[in-house]
């Protein structure tokens, strides 16, 4: 039980039911983080719609997105994240445990191609080390093909995780049973 009071998806009503269900159907289930943010039902429809604008993303790739979850996290120290996105890897994009613990060693070893390895390594800059982005790094990206939208979404979906993972760790959110 996180430390603060949340609704469970049997007992859920209004704005909280309509979200759940919105999830479960996507997802098969209402993970942990989400019934946290049934303490604050217009927070959790705005992190649902978030969440929903990266799993339909047209340009960033699913593997990529949890690859920067769970990197971003792993440097956050947030066990629910990394476990929860190293099983949707393994899942969804048949990583394997040895997989990822060589990205986790080296993010570089992610089993991208060269656009999406440096936009991943451009996420990680940006939560890592933000003032050190420059220039260059938008250009290398840009001579890659990525568009000014798609940099911007990746930097913040990345800076979104260090939020969501300061709430998580903060609440004490229980791992998913599933993950």
């Amino acid at each position: 039980m996180p430390l603060i009071t949340t609704i469970e998806p049997s007992q859920a009503q209004g704005k909280v039911a309509d979200v759940y269900h919105q999830i479960e159907e996507l997802i098969g289930s209402v993970p942990n983080v989400f019934q946290l943010y049934s303490a604050s039902p217009e927070l959790m429809e705005h992190q649902w719609q978030q969440t929903s604008y990266f799993l339909h993303h047209p340009s960033l790739s699913f593997p990529l997105l949890a690859l920067t979850r769970m990197l971003v996290s792993q440097d956050n120290k947030c066990t629910y994240c990394i476990d929860f996105n190293a099983a949707l890897l393994m899942e969804r994009a048949d990583y394997t445990v040895d997989q990822l613990n060589e990205i986790k060693q080296n993010p570089a070893a992610a089993p991208l191609d060269e656009k999406e390895k440096a936009m991943l390594l451009f996420s990680l800059k940006v939560t890592r080390a933000p003032s050190s982005v420059e220039t260059a790094d938008i250009d290398h990206l840009h001579h890659l093909g990525w568009k000014d939208s798609d940099i911007l979404d990746a930097a913040s979906h990345a800076a979104r995780n260090m939020a969501v993972d300061a709430v998580i760790n903060a609440f004490k959110v229980v791992q998913d049973k599933f993950a």
